[in-house]
């Protein structure tokens, strides 16, 4: 029983996706496949497939509250990571909640837009997210157009990439990945900056598939569970690199759009 009672908890906090691809539904799958147990604070839902999001509804404040409250009251959560929060109301109730319930090892997605276009964050909670939330990260994980609005600064080459992450982290950013995914580079790569440290950059081969829904919630649950699992940021970064390498080479033939990824490796 020892070792049950030591499995590590994390939470994720976050949208749902009917696809089953990504949101919160991509968050759990992936923290089971690394072996850690996800409960779930789900902000809203969404109608959606591979091929697109067809309708949005956040969900009241109330029941928000009361599943922080139900989480926090029975489970020991090592590590939390947002997902898609929809409009300020949201951000701000999040934020509350994570205050409240003294939450650490935060890991922030800033989930601004789905695979297929659909806006998933308004422009005005674009301003509470950062005002809000990530000073309450402990790294954020925004992709290249995420990092453009957040930073307010356009981006047209490596250069850039490393003076945006230094502008979050003047922000209030502890730490900061930013995700190359949406460049147009043979090669894949993100820029990791670690508190004062050096920036560094992570590099792998661009694997050319259309399935590729929910990489960026996989990458930041991935590195969520190996936090929650006691492995320290870079060692977390690294792992949930090697994992989500590894699913993207074995892809399932799920959908007509934008496919799943294969979570499980089935």
């Amino acid at each position: 029983m020892n070792n049950l009672t030591q499995y590590p908890e994390a939470l994720t906090i976050a949208g749902n996706d009917s696809g089953g691809g990504a949101g919160m539904e991509a968050d759990i799958k992936t923290m089971q496949a690394c072996k850690v147990f996800s409960t779930n604070v789900l902000v809203g839902i969404t109608a959606q497939n591979t091929l697109g999001v067809d309708s949005i509804y956040p969900l009241p404040k109330e029941i928000i509250n009361k599943q922080f409250e139900s989480v926090f009251e029975d489970f020991d959560i090592k590590a939390t990571k947002t997902g898609a929060l929809f409009d300020t109301e949201h951000v701000k109730i999040v934020a509350k909640n994570i205050i409240k319930y003294n939450i650490n090892n935060l890991v922030l997605d800033p989930v601004m837009i789905a695979k297929g276009g659909a806006t998933l964050l308004t422009k005005d909670a674009i301003m509470a997210l950062k005002k809000e939330l990530i000073p309450l990260a402990y790294l954020i994980t925004p992709n290249l157009p995420e990092a453009e609005l957040l930073s307010s600064q356009k981006i047209n080459n490596k250069k850039d990439i490393e003076i945006v992450a230094e502008k979050l982290q003047a922000d209030g950013a502890k730490n900061v990945i930013i995700k190359g995914g949406h460049s147009n580079d043979e090669n894949m790569f993100d820029f990791v900056k670690i508190g004062k440290e050096p920036g560094y950059w992570l590099h792998a081969k661009r694997i050319k598939t259309i399935r590729t829904h929910g990489t960026g919630d996989t990458l930041s649950s991935a590195i969520t569970a190996f936090l929650a699992k006691g492995k320290s940021l870079k060692e977390a970064i690294y792992l949930a690199h090697e994992y989500l390498e590894k699913i993207i080479k074995k892809p399932l033939l799920i959908g007509h759009g934008h496919g799943p990824l294969n979570h499980g490796s089935w």
